[in-house]
């Protein structure tokens, strides 16, 4: 697997959280994808993922994580179209200022949410979405049921009653 970390914003900060390239290829390989998969995590400004947010979602705010798609290097059942052409899977681009702040509403350390943001970043780049309730169920469950597996412990994200 090829999983290229990079850190444009809080670099000291956000690698001394866990071992981030593992986290990743415990979720890629968990889904099934295959050993030549490529995937990029940056993180970066409020600023720069509002920009983001804005020009590709249309929300005019900052956003915790995005997942951005490749445009078709694979075929069918995750197959590379070319021979030899590595799974291309998406870049994830993640705000640390925003996780910082939401960690505490839901009672989750700043590494358990980064942990979170990554897995969920992960999760929609392998065809996870949460717009129906059913669909954000199954996606919350698997990112738990990740997160417990990778971190050895149960792992849950619940609001923090004020």
């Amino acid at each position: 697997m090829d999983i290229a970390i990079n850190y444009e914003y809080r670099e000291e900060d956000v690698a001394a959280l866990f071992d981030i390239e593992a986290l990743a290829a415990h979720v890629i390989s968990s889904e099934g994808k295959p050993d030549d998969t490529e995937v990029s995590i940056s993180f970066v400004t409020d600023e720069e993922i509002h920009e983001l947010n804005r020009d590709y979602r249309g929300v005019d705010r900052p956003t915790d994580v995005l997942s951005f798609e490749c445009d078709g290097f694979e075929g069918e059942d995750d197959v590379p179209l070319v021979e030899g052409m590595a799974f291309e899977l998406g870049d994830i681009v993640i705000a640390p200022d925003v996780a910082q702040r939401q960690a505490p509403e839901y009672g989750l350390t700043f590494a358990d949410e980064m942990s979170l943001l990554v897995t969920h970043g992960l999760l929609h780049l392998c065809g996870y979405d949460h717009m129906e309730p059913d669909e954000a169920e199954q996606m919350e469950a698997r990112e738990t049921e990740l997160l417990s597996s990778f971190w050895g412990r149960a792992f849950s994200r619940g609001e923090v009653e004020a």
